[in-house]
This record gives structure tokens, C-alpha cells and sequence, in this order.
């Protein structure tokens, strides 16, 4: 079963990223309230990025991933800026990288 990967701008100007394997059932819910507590309290909503994938399986590993990236890596996805993602994932804490090395 195909699965659909999106991110949503909330009112506040934050960013959703949701799984789903009927979007646009999705995406009403959400406009109505009816989907997760953080687009419910921050309506309405707007789509701006989709990802299909095979499996909803692997919408979710992709939302999971997603999820975790910055406020400015999740903007050069939906940009299509690709050749950015890769120095938005560096560490930016030296002090981080030095305790990294370390452990290593």
C-alpha cells in the first residue's frame, strides 16, 4: 500500500511533517481539526510538500527522518535546494565534535 510523506506551515509559521496513506483525507482532517494536537491548535493549515513512496513503511521512516532536521534543511527540501542538504546536516558544535572524536 503506497504512502504519502508531507509537511504542512501551520499558522504560528511552524512546520508539520505526517505519514499517511490517503492524503487528502489527511490533509481535510487536519484542516478541521481533526488531526494531530499540534496543526489542532494552530489552524489553519497549509500544504506545501509531498513525498510518495511505495510503502507507508517507508512514508514513516521518511517522516521520521524528516522530523528531526532543521527548520532550514526541511526549507531547502521543499525548495528542491538538494545540493544544500548534506552542509545542513554538519555539526555546527565544536565542542560536540571535539567530545565525538574523543569517544571514538
Amino acid at each position: 500500500m503506497k504512502g504519502f510523506v508531507y509537511i504542512l506551515h501551520c499558522s504560528d509559521d511552524s512546520y508539520y511533517t505526517g505519514s499517511t496513506i490517503d492524503l487528502d483525507k489527511r490533509i481535510n482532517e487536519h484542516q478541521d481539526g481533526r488531526g494531530a494536537n499540534h496543526t489542532k491548535k494552530r489552524l489553519p493549515v497549509k500544504l506545501l510538500y509531498v513525498e510518495e513512496y511505495l510503502s507507508i513503511t517507508s512514508a514513516f521512516e521518511r517522516e521520521k527522518q524528516i522530523q528531526g532536521w532543521s527548520r532550514a534543511k526541511k526549507e531547502a527540501l521543499m525548495n528542491e535546494e538538494f545540493g544544500v542538504l548534506p552542509q545542513l546536516s554538519e555539526c555546527k558544535n565544536e565542542t560536540n565534535f571535539k567530545y565525538f572524536k574523543e569517544v571514538i
